[in-house]
């Protein structure tokens, strides 16, 4: 597809959604990433440099009912860390207190998946319409250089087309669109490290998709908003120093793998990730069923996940099935990034193990 073909069929989306759009305009964040590197060699153009040129490109190519939202954060993704994922929750939701709720979020391949499935979290039960969106290849094209000519051979121009028309249209939720598809955002995972379809999804999410509001009474919404910036504080406080420990099984032996659990209990309560083989199946020890014990004990949170990129885990078979008599959690058919941005959320918005527990069973007990 050409840039004028998809310049006119943005048009036509924004223009069927219009009549149903509230009169906020689209708040667009720039986080950094691929999408706004550019010259020879690539580098990220300043945001001051680059969002002008970008939203020249989009008030003449899609619409005017959009402007920026000043972010301080801007970097390459995989640098990207809690701390920085609760400060993208709370300027989205400083901007959502004032009547706002359609937003675009640019970033990097690397994490989208995790700030994604954070920010799922984060927002459920509001009626924010937020698009997240990357791209593989820069959006100006290098061999033109100080033109900022569209490089027709991109995906980001059709990538932030697609997000832009979705956060126009107004439907609850936090979404990924990527290379022309978009899904729930806690579904979604990268699966190639270089070709343009390098994300898939799948729209059969449960919780927190299912708990987005279409249309959110005012008093609701307002009890909502005062809800979450009561503990605002302490999410952002909290945040500079959690750690969501992941532990890779491989063919070592049970005792290994509980020396590696063990260390971990010189850390303050926090989620713990297991990705173990096949439907979670992992190493047996006598030596990790009390070390998984005394993690519990300790406060921690371990869920066990699977390397296989689809199927999520199972208890029908006896060589996974006896973690979860040693206080393991099962991840179901959560992605890894889901199972991450689950855990932080978890640690970041309620205050004790207790807690945490009990929301992790009703939340994947809805999925």
């Amino acid at each position: 597809m050409t840039s004028s073909q998809t310049f006119s069929t943005n048009e036509k989306i924004l223009d069927s959604a219009s009549s149903n759009a509230t009169s906020n305009k689209v708040q667009l964040i720039y986080a950094g990433g691929t999408f706004g590197s550019y010259g020879r060699p690539l580098a990220a153009l300043p945001a001051d440099t680059f969002l002008p040129l970008l939203m020249d490109k989009i008030t003449q190519n899609i619409t005017t009912n959009i402007e920026v939202l000043e972010n301080s954060c801007v970097k390459d993704s995989s640098q990207l860390s809690p701390a920085d994922f609760s400060h993208f929750f709370q300027l989205i939701l400083n901007r959502y207190a004032q009547g706002y709720r359609h937003f675009v979020l640019i970033t990097g391949t690397d994490t989208l998946s995790y700030l994604g499935s954070f920010l799922a979290e984060a927002f459920a039960g509001s009626d924010v319409s937020l698009a997240l969106t990357a791209s593989m290849r820069p959006l100006f094209d290098a061999n033109d250089i100080h033109n900022y000519s569209i490089d027709p051979h991109s995906d980001a121009w059709g990538n932030l087309s697609e997000a832009i028309g979705l956060a126009a249209h107004g439907e609850s939720g936090v979404v990924v669109t990527f290379a022309g598809e978009s899904w729930p955002a806690q579904t979604v995972q990268k699966i190639h490290s270089h070709d343009l379809m390098a994300f898939t999804g799948h729209t059969r999410a449960g919780y927190p998709a299912n708990s987005y509001v279409k249309s959110l009474p005012v008093g609701r919404r307002k009890n909502w908003i005062e809800d979450t910036e009561a503990k605002l504080s302490d999410i952002m406080a909290h945040s500079q120093n959690v750690i969501i420990p992941t532990v890779y099984c491989v063919p070592n032996s049970g005792e290994w793998l509980s020396t590696q659990l063990t260390a971990l209990l010189d850390l303050p309560p926090t989620g713990v990730i297991l990705m173990g083989f096949g439907a979670g199946n992992i190493p047996y020890s006598e030596q990790l069923e009390n070390t998984l014990d005394k993690l519990y004990q300790h406060g921690h949170i371990v869920v066990c996940t699977t390397q296989c990129p689809y199927g999520g885990v199972s208890e029908a078979y006896a060589a996974g099935s006896w973690q979860y008599q040693h206080h393991v959690l099962s991840a179901g058919r959560l992605t890894v990034p889901a199972v991450y941005a689950r855990l932080l959320w978890l640690h970041l918005a309620f205050d004790t193990p207790a807690r945490r527990r009990q929301r992790w069973s009703y939340s994947v007990g809805k999925h």
